[in-house]
This record gives C-alpha cells, structure tokens and sequence, in this order.
C-alpha cells in the first residue's frame, strides 16, 4: 500500500468510520475495477454523494 493511499484508508476509517470490512470489500473490488477507491465506494453504494465529496475535499487539502 502507498503512503498516499494509507492516507486515505485512515481517513476513511477514523475520520468518517468506514468499518474495516467495508474497506476490505472496497479494496478488493478496486483491485477488480482498478479505479480510485472513493468512486469505488460510491459505484457500490458503500458511501454516499456527500460523503464522497468530504473524500475529495480531503484529498485536495493533502
């Protein structure tokens, strides 16, 4: 795992409280997709269009 992408899997989880399942789930469909895992999140209803935007908001303030 990239340190950019560690980042992000703690932000995802301490900072809005995705369980690790659900971004064990994420992951592994990401790797099937390969797309960014915020759009992953989102394709597969395991985050809302609010929360994806305090993804992006996050990921522009790095």
């Amino acid at each position: 795992m990239g340190e950019a992408n560690g980042q992000l899997i703690r932000f995802l989880s301490q900072d809005m409280g995705l369980s690790t399942r659900v971004l064990a789930t994420a992951q592994k469909l990401q790797r099937r997709v390969r797309g960014p895992l915020p759009m992953v999140l989102l394709q597969y209803g395991l985050i809302d269009l609010m929360q994806l935007q305090e993804i992006l908001d996050w990921q522009i303030s790095l």
